[in-house]
């Protein structure tokens, strides 16, 4: 289909094993086995990368995730470990560029809503229910949940789309023990963060986290969790202007907005690339 491209062909660093090019972020390898994650200016929605891309936002996204990482250090530890830049690297990798350990990550995103919107919002309107969690009748787009829940997905392959699941199915794939020590990291981050940006006039509506285990400890009882990859920016959260927060719809901010435009397009087919 017109208008959306390919992923493009990774930069070649020398002492760098180019290991992943995603929709947004290229993953690396150093020497030593340490993971290099560089934040590219692309935007992505409904699993195709757009052949615009936005000046600057690998560089805020990355800001905004070590700002988050460092106000949530003393509630979960994270994977970065410098920010500078390694040997031969762009110039233009400055800013954008996270330096972190490598982990065995958990093969679950853990998705935390306080509001129902989004996928939560279309399954409620079928069942009354999210990820198998029963809410009261009433809710509507935008509704505040009495409390917020912990509704994983698991983690597709290319070109999938993410697909909910039970609480129940991730202590089936991960253990009972681990699925619960991931359900209550996961909320009282979220609390953190829905407080944090509460105070200064937004919403978190919801937000995805994924997490790891430091690899030497994946496999010993009681692992400590580790937060990775991007956290609450906007291509992982969904955030509202407080002042907004009203029945109707609510001004979306980067990634949302354009997927909310997208859709307003007559005749484009929303969907994995065929």
């Amino acid at each position: 289909m017109s208008g959306f491209v390919e992923k493009p062909e990774p930069v070649e660093v020398p002492g760098l094993e180019h290991l992943h090019t995603g929709k947004v972020r290229d993953l690396y390898r150093t020497e030593r086995g340490d993971l290099v994650m560089v934040a590219s200016d692309r935007i992505s929605a409904y699993d195709w990368v757009l052949p615009t891309e936005i000046p600057d936002k690998g560089r805020v996204l990355t800001q905004l995730s070590l700002w988050w990482f460092d106000l949530l250090a003393d509630l979960v530890p994270h994977h970065v470990l410098s920010t500078e830049l390694p040997p031969g690297a762009p110039a233009d990798w400055q800013g954008r560029t996270l330096v972190c350990r490598s982990l065995e990550m958990i093969p679950v995103e853990a998705v935390a809503r306080g509001y129902l919107t989004g996928s939560g919002l279309a399954e409620y309107e079928r069942s009354r229910t999210v990820c198998g969690l029963a809410l009261p009748e009433g809710l509507t787009d935008g509704s505040e949940l009495p409390a917020p829940i912990f509704t994983p997905a698991t983690k597709a392959e290319v070109g999938e789309h993410d697909e909910n699941v039970s609480y129940e199915e991730v202590a089936r794939r991960i253990g009972a023990e681990p699925a619960a020590n991931l359900r209550q990291t996961t909320l009282a981050v979220y609390a953190r963060a829905r407080d944090i940006a509460r105070e200064r006039g937004i919403i978190l509506a919801d937000t995805k986290f994924e997490f790891g285990y430091a690899a030497a400890t994946a496999d010993a009882e009681g692992a400590e969790l580790v937060l990775a990859d991007e956290v609450l920016t906007p291509d992982s959260s969904r955030f509202w202007a407080r002042r907004h927060l009203a029945a109707g719809p609510r001004p979306a901010v980067l990634r949302q907005a354009v997927r909310a435009r997208l859709a307003d397009l007559p005749g484009l087919r929303l969907g994995p690339p065929r």
